[in-house]
């Protein structure tokens, strides 16, 4: 079945208007980005004692 829904979704491309193609390549790409840095921020926001002892540090 899947290979079926791939199939469709590659002979759709060309008949869809590059503007189409690009806006869902961007939405796709920004999903990815902004996954990535929600798990910067949780691991960030989990470890701050650990990756900030340094800095800290020389502050004081």
């Amino acid at each position: 079945m899947k290979t079926k829904t791939w199939m469709l979704a590659f002979a759709a491309l060309p008949m869809l208007q590059g503007c189409t193609v690009l806006a869902i390549a961007d939405v796709a790409a920004s999903t990815v980005i902004y996954g990535v840095k929600t798990a910067v921020n949780v691991v960030d926001a989990v470890t701050p004692d650990i990756i900030n002892r340094d800095k800290d540090k020389s502050k004081k």
